[in-house]
């Protein structure tokens, strides 16, 4: 089994090493450094990568990560697994989802060491971390005010990225192709196949989805040859080819008619905007039939906010 080096650290066969990655320093002067969770078998196998954090606010994968280590579920039967509960330390100490400059790590792959703040932690990690894996699953949330039915979003076509989104076995899979200079693009780049995991909305705990992810980690590990075994998952997963956002058709106080995963048909009234005032309420309707899979939960609206994401 070869020698796995990171930030100069070799670890071996059978190794559990927490390593901590320098970034950078904050202006007052204190270190910020990345901990990365290595849980090294004796067997070979495939290395996988477990990652939240990518933007600061989104807590439920953070929280998803502390519960797998803290439960001991990371050590694999054969392989490596990586875990990194936070990658933007900064966002993550600034309630914020980019780093100070202002600009989203997650659109800045592959970085560059001598670039901005968010260049040189994703340029860090795609020299010493994205090497080194096979397989990823990189845990995210929805934005601010806006809940993420459990889903995972993978490119379709791609068969390992299909297979893996299958073997999470999320309520729903979307089809989501790559973002320039996302990390899934970087990696596809380098052979490496890494899927999406969203639940819920940024700076809030989604106790369900943070139950579902944990399921469906352990699942993707069984497939994979490192867990001996792991719960089923109470449905197969609803495939969407593609998604769609309902927008708010004026500006006021947002009502929705439907819950997040709920089925909702064409021409089928979902919601209502009224002004403040109590003078007039507009009817929103879907234009196409599939499953809410993201509601905005952000009562106050202005014209063409997203407020609904159907997928179908």
């Amino acid at each position: 089994m070869a020698e796995m080096i990171i930030n100069d650290i070799p670890i071996y066969a059978g190794d559990r090493k927490l390593i901590r990655l320098n970034i950078s320093r904050l202006p007052s002067g204190t270190e910020i450094n990345i901990p990365i969770h290595v849980f090294r078998a004796q067997e070979p196998g495939p290395v996988l990568l477990l990652m939240a954090g990518m933007h600061g606010d989104e807590v439920n994968g953070v929280e998803m990560i502390r519960r797998m280590i803290r439960r001991d579920l990371l050590r694999p039967l054969c392989g490596t697994v990586l875990a990194i509960p936070i990658l933007n330390i900064y966002g993550f100490l600034n309630f914020s989802r980019e780093v100070p400059d202002g600009k989203d790590v997650n659109r800045s792959f592959p970085g560059n060491a001598k670039g901005s703040l968010a260049s040189r932690v994703a340029a860090r990690f795609t020299k010493e971390i994205l090497p080194l894996v096979d397989y990823g699953i990189d845990f995210h949330t929805g934005g601010r005010s806006k809940s993420n039915f459990p889903q995972i979003r993978c490119r379709l076509e791609d068969g390992e990225s299909d297979t893996l989104a299958r073997a999470f076995g999320a309520p729903f899979v979307l089809n989501s192709n790559y973002r320039p200079g996302s990390l899934r693009k970087e990696a596809s780049n380098l052979g490496k196949t890494i899927i999406v995991y969203e639940t819920g909305e940024s700076l809030r705990l989604d106790e369900p989805g943070i139950i579902l992810g944990l399921e469906g980690t352990r699942r993707v590990m069984h497939h994979l040859g490192m867990a001996a075994d792991s719960v089923p998952a109470s449905q197969p997963s609803i495939i969407c080819q593609s998604t769609t956002w309902i927008r708010a058709p004026r500006a006021g106080l947002f009502r929705s008619f439907v819950r997040n995963g709920q089925q909702v048909n064409r021409g089928q009234q979902v919601g209502a905007v009224s002004d403040p005032y109590g003078y007039a309420t507009h009817p929103i309707t879907s234009h196409v039939s599939g499953h809410v899979v993201g509601l905005n939960n952000m009562p106050v609206v202005n014209q063409g906010d997203a407020i609904l994401h159907i997928g179908y």
